[in-house]
């Protein structure tokens, strides 16, 4: 090879090498920058939106800290076995997650769900600890109508950062985990196996540092087939040696339809009787 000729191939592959750089950079900062639009998918709602749902409820607009109105609703049934804190997961808004818990009030289950900040008529900033504090209002809030061992706490997807929060710093009768992520620094180092992700995410939920603070029995619930949450990120919560968790494998389960499996309906029925 002529000296031109390699004089004008490390010319190309040095410019080859600050392209690759800069998008490296480019990706690597659009993480930073928009992570809670990748993160966190709301949709809102006019505050004057009316839901309609199958059992009765009870709308709240709980003012949790100055300029932060978290948005619930309290669905009631007659002689309730108990109730369930719900913490849905990333998306959509309580006129769709409303719905869904439904099931657990079909199981003669009082159930209280709310709105994250940003979500449905929730208002306020974002923040991990935003998050928390709201779900400990909710919490509080909850305290005043029931005995913690008729409380139970269910979070699903990214909520199940935010119930095991609670499960830490309460004494509840129990926690489960639906499609749970051992943090989300561990989803994002699946996702992105080549950015620094650990330097950039200021969103943490470090679910496997909250479980070994529970007191509870934990049921976690998990799909062989997420393809959102791996079900290596939830298994490795089972990996914590907690006696008092139990991994319920969904085989086939994705992230969405584990309600469509046997095995999911009889772990529920199991653990609320």
């Amino acid at each position: 090879m002529s000296f031109t000729l390699q004089k004008n191939l490390k010319r190309k592959l040095k410019k080859f090498a600050i392209v690759l750089f800069g998008l490296y950079v480019m990706i690597g900062s659009a993480l930073y920058f928009f992570q809670e639009k990748i993160l966190f998918l709301p949709t809102t709602l006019e505050q004057d939106y009316k839901y309609q749902f199958n059992y009765d409820f009870e709308e709240l607009f709980l003012k949790t800290e100055e300029n932060v109105t978290i948005n619930a609703l309290h669905f009631k049934v007659n002689n309730p076995k108990g109730v369930i804190l719900y913490f849905h997961g990333n998306a959509g808004d309580l006129s769709r997650w409303g719905t869904i818990t439904e099931y657990f009030s079909a199981m003669n289950y009082d159930v209280l769900i709310m709105d994250y900040r940003t979500y449905g008529k929730s208002v306020g900033k974002l923040s991990e600890q935003g998050f928390y504090k709201d779900a400990q209002y909710c919490y509080d809030y909850l305290l005043k109508n029931y005995s913690e061992d008729k409380i139970t706490l269910y979070g699903r997807s990214l909520g199940t950062g935010i119930a095991s929060y609670l499960a830490s710093r309460n004494n509840t009768k129990q926690l489960i985990l639906e499609t749970p992520y051992y943090s989300i620094l561990d989803v994002a180092e699946h996702r992105f196996p080549m950015l620094p992700v650990k330097q950039l995410l200021k969103y943490h939920f470090p679910t496997h540092q909250y479980l070994p603070n529970a007191k509870c029995p934990i049921t976690i619930i998990h799909g062989t087939d997420d393809s959102v949450v791996p079900y290596s990120s939830g298994k490795k919560l089972s990996e914590l040696g907690l006696i008092n968790l139990n991994l319920v494998t969904v085989k086939g389960g994705d992230h969405n339809n584990l309600i469509e499996f046997d095995s999911y309906h009889k772990t529920i029925k199991t653990i609320l009787p």
